[in-house]
Order: structure tokens, then sequence, then C-alpha cells
């Protein structure tokens, strides 16, 4: 039977303990990637499908979350003057709202299913996106109302949650954690491009003033695109439930704490030093804030999150090969001495030495993200009583368990990208620069690391002897 035959022909599945049943909605019931005949004779293509648009609706709400981290630096140049603690209010603002916003979100799969939710929660950012381009175009816009439609962008963050527990269902426990970097990278890849194509967008064809405006309007059609996309390919799992008892047993496990504040470190320190890394650039080294193209402008900030994000799929592959926790050792090993390479190049005033350390801590970042999110499911799974966790997703239960520990952990991790900026600009209006600041992350990081090793590495530990 032809893959084009599974998907167009519903009850034609044949597997070893199910068939696969397609009902009106795209609605599948009997999904089970572990089943290695349903996976093979059509399963694995589905997967991807969903995948590739997953991918690309997340993607966008990764450039919507990350707008104002590059819009706010060309508000002076648009006529805005805000103070120092009102600017990374705006930067931070978004990843506060994101963050809270992938609790509920985390619930939103099993409640309108995966394809319904994405054509939803895509929608939804065609608000922040509209609302910017009116308010930046007034520079007697009041504080207040920017505040409020840079927390709008929140929306944008919360899509990470629902996105990645959907695909979790999707794949099995062995591939899970290639498949959870790919659609985590390409959704992080947005908050590279956002920096990117947003200073080139408002300097085309402006004369005299930026087309600020266009930093909104211009993701509108590729919004819809994702709507549609979603619509007509992506499809709902009967099986992906993740209901509130599942949330709370999953609270109630003390690893989940430790895996929360774990990827505080790892996305939060990602997120946290992107939104903020455009800012940083300007301040430290304003003549290197911008190149000019032709006619338009070119932000060297967007490297940073492009490697961080092009990263974390082989943090997931590290993981599945050596352990989640060995990697994840590794890079918060890296991200300190990052960190203090960064508070060491300060003073030379050397902007190339600046961009080459803090690229190295967005690395380490990315493989960490990747290698941390694979941690949680093999640590449920060990916590489960299976002998095989790194390999072996276990009983229904304890996949709902893990799907809603994947959303949950990573809405208290996303808060670093609220903690980070806020630490940054009060270091900046307290002591006059950033190093203080950047000293305490590489303390976070060295504390980490060893939380890291002796939970999940150390001999006697409760998961000793699993590949986690």
């Amino acid at each position: 039977m032809t893959s084009s035959t599974v998907e167009s022909a519903p009850n034609l599945i044949d597997t070893d303990s199910a068939v696969l049943v397609h009902r009106p909605g795209r609605w599948i019931d009997n999904w089970n990637p572990e089943n290695k005949r349903q996976w093979e004779q059509g399963g694995k293509l589905i997967a991807a499908r969903n995948l590739k648009w997953s991918i690309f609706a997340e993607f966008l709400g990764f450039v919507v979350w990350q707008l104002w981290s590059i819009v706010v630096v060309s508000l002076p140049a648009a006529g805005f003057t805000f103070s120092t603690t009102e600017v990374f209010w705006l930067i931070s603002m978004p990843s506060l709202v994101g963050a809270t916003l992938r609790f509920p979100y985390t619930f939103m799969v099993p409640r309108f299913g995966g394809r319904n939710w994405t054509i939803i929660s895509a929608g939804l950012l065609l608000i922040p996106s509209i609302a910017l381009g009116f308010c930046v175009g007034n520079p007697d816009t009041p504080f207040g109302v920017m505040l409020f439609v840079a927390a709008l962008a929140g929306f944008g963050g919360g899509n990470f949650a629902s996105s990645m527990s959907n695909i979790t269902y999707f794949y099995p426990q062995s591939q899970k954690g290639y498949a959870l970097g790919l659609n985590a990278a390409g959704g992080n890849l947005g908050a590279s491009m956002a920096q990117l194509i947003v200073p080139i967008v408002i300097t085309l064809g402006a004369v005299g003033t930026l087309n600020i405006s266009f930093a909104g309007w211009f993701w509108i059609p590729f919004i819809l695109v994702a709507m549609w996309g979603a619509w007509k390919y992506m499809d709902n799992l009967t099986n992906a439930k993740a209901d509130f008892a599942g949330s709370i047993a999953a609270i109630k496990e003390p690893h989940f704490w430790i895996l929360a504040v774990l990827y505080i470190g790892t996305f939060g320190s990602f997120i946290g030093f992107a939104s903020v890394f455009p800012k940083l650039i300007a301040d430290q080294f304003p003549a290197y804030s911008t190149f000019q193209v032709a006619s338009a402008s070119l932000s060297l900030a967007f490297i940073g999150a492009l490697v961080g994000s092009l990263a974390r799929p082989a943090g997931g592959r590290l993981a599945d090969r050596f352990g989640g926790a060995s990697v994840t050792v590794a890079a918060f090993g890296v991200m300190a001495v990052g960190a203090l390479v960064v508070v060491a190049v300060l003073p030379l005033g050397n902007f190339w030495a600046f961009l080459g350390s803090f690229l190295l801590i967005f690395v380490a970042t990315g493989i960490g993200n990747g290698s941390t999110y694979r941690m949680i499911p093999s640590v449920f799974s060990a916590r489960s009583g299976v002998k095989n966790a790194h390999q072996n997703s276990g009983d229904v239960n304890t996949q709902r368990k893990t799907a809603a520990a994947l959303g949950l952990i990573s809405a208290v991790g996303a808060y670093g990208g609220f903690i980070i900026p806020q630490v940054l600009g009060f270091s900046k209006t307290s002591t006059g620069d950033y190093s203080s600041a950047i000293y305490a992350f590489a303390i976070a990081y060295v504390v980490m690391m060893c939380v890291t090793a002796f939970v999940y590495l150390r001999r006697g530990s409760s998961v000793a002897g699993q590949k986690i």
C-alpha cells in the first residue's frame, strides 16, 4: 500500500494492533507511533507532514514574539523618546506574557485538536502584528499603549507549548529528541529572522524617517498562509490527551521542578539573550548596530538567535545518542565559560571579540535547549518504572503526563526571557554597565551544571542506570 493510499483511504491501514481511522475534520483514531508496522505503512509520512506545518506556524509565532526586540532599537530614529527602563520593559514584556500563556496553551491541543488549535493560534498572531503596525506609526503613542501592544506579542510565545505538546504524540520515543529539536529549532529561527528582516523592511523605500510600521504589516500574509496550511494539511489525534489530572500529576513530580529550572537556564537564556542582543550591541557598539547594504539596513544581532536555533536539533540528536543529562552538563559548562569571556572582552571595546563570545553562549544554549527538552520524556518514563526509559515512552498515562510536562516546563523556562532583560536592565541603570549581571549568569550556569550532574548522572540517584 502506498503512502498516498494511507492518507486518502480511511480504515485501510492494517497494523499489528490497530487500524488507523481517518474521520471528518482530519481526526485520526488509533494512532500509535511505537507500532513499527503502522509507522512504516504511512505513519511516518503523516508525522512528517504535521511537523512541517507545525514548524512554519511556530516560526511565525517566534517572529511575532521577538518583533519588539528589534523594533525598540529603531524607536529613537522614529521619534520615540523612552528611558532605558522603559525600553527594557518593552523588550521583556512579550516574554512575560508569552511564558504565562504557555500554561493554558498546553491544554489547547487536547481540547481542540492539534490541527484546529494551530489554525486558531496562528490567527491570533494577526492581532499583535496589526496593533504594532498602528502604534509605532505615531511617535506620540503613550508608553502605556506601547507596553500593552508589546504584551500582545506574547501570543507568539504561547505557541511553543501547544506545538511541542502536539508533536510529541506523533513520534516514537526513540525519535522524539530529533523531532522536537527540529520543531523547536524551526520556531526559534523566527527570533533570528525577525531581527534580520525587520531592519531591512523598515528602511526600504524610507525617505527621512523609517517605515517602522512595516515591522508589523510585513508578516500578515505569511500568517494567513500558516493558517491555510494547518487547515489543509495537519491532523488531529484523538489520543492526544494531556488532561488536568495528568498535569497535576506532572507538577507533583519533584523532577518536574528540577527540569523546569534547568530549562530556564537553557531556553530562558536563549530567548532572553536573543531579545536583548540588539539592544546590547546598540549600547556597547553603536557603530556596529547596523550596516548599510544598498538602500537597506542590516543588523548583525540576528546571528545570535540564528546559531542558537540551528544548534538546537544538534542538542536533541546528541541527547538521543549520549543521553540528555551528559549533554546538558557540557552545555552549562560552555555557557558559564562564554559568560566569563564576555565580561573579559567588554573593556576591550572590540566588537568582533564581543560577538564571538556571545555566539559561544548562543550555541551552548541551543544545544542545551535540545538536550534538556529531550530529558523530560526520559525522566518521566524512568520515574514510572520503565527499564529502558531512553527508548520506551511508557504506558498511556505516562505519555499523557509527559505531554503535559513538556508544555508546562516550556512555560516555566520561558520566564527566563523576562528575567534576563530585566536583570541586565537593572545592572545598566544601577552600575552603568552589564558586567555584574553577566557574572551572576555565569554563577547560575555553574550551579545548574552541578545540579544536573548530581541528580541525573550520580550513582545512587533515583534514575541511576538509566540513560537520561
